[in-house]
């Protein structure tokens, strides 16, 4: 089964490799890290206005209001230089982190970032850090696919409150 949509970084080779991996999987660009990527690169004087406006387009609910935010944005800094990169950058990934405007409202909160999968990783991490030292590479392995099992069991349990909540048509198929 191929998924329908991928969300990762901007990382030129995990692009590729998603590409060839996930053929016809559309890619999401996580909309988290392209933020602070674009607010990175804005002057941080005098630019809070600028940088609220910039944050309403990745709170839109539909693509027409991504846009409509996305213009209003480029209004309010059109003309000054020192937003020029911004602008630019804006500019060079924006659709790709609009991606998740595709699918039902209910999902978006779930696919805008990898927010859900760094919290994986950091939980490894954490209980990695416990054991310090593995005698050997399967310990480790049972380790984390121990940490693993929980969290599915977590998300499998999420998972079903949330298709309840959402009245998907999934629920109370046998």
């Amino acid at each position: 089964m191929q998924p329908k949509l991928v969300i990762s970084d901007a990382h030129q080779g995990l692009k590729a490799a998603i590409q060839e991996v996930f053929v016809g999987a559309a890619w999401q660009r996580c909309t988290a890290h392209f933020l602070r990527n674009i607010l990175d690169v804005m002057p941080k004087k005098d630019s809070e206005e600028q940088r609220q406006a910039l944050r309403k387009i990745f709170r839109a609910n539909t693509l027409q209001q991504a846009l409509e935010s996305r213009q209003a944005f480029e209004e309010l800094t059109g003309g000054e230089n020192r937003f020029s990169k911004a602008l630019e950058t804006l500019d060079s990934g924006f659709m790709d982190a609009m991606q998740y405007l595709q699918e039902p409202e209910v999902y978006h909160i779930s696919l805008r970032t990898t927010n859900s999968l760094e919290r994986v990783n950091r939980e490894i991490r954490r209980r990695e850090q416990v054991v310090s030292i593995f005698p050997n590479t399967d310990s480790a392995e049972r380790l984390i696919g121990a940490v693993l099992m929980d969290i599915h069991e977590d998300w499998e349990k999420n998972r079903w409150t949330f298709l309840m909540k959402t009245g998907n048509p999934i629920v109370g198929r046998t």
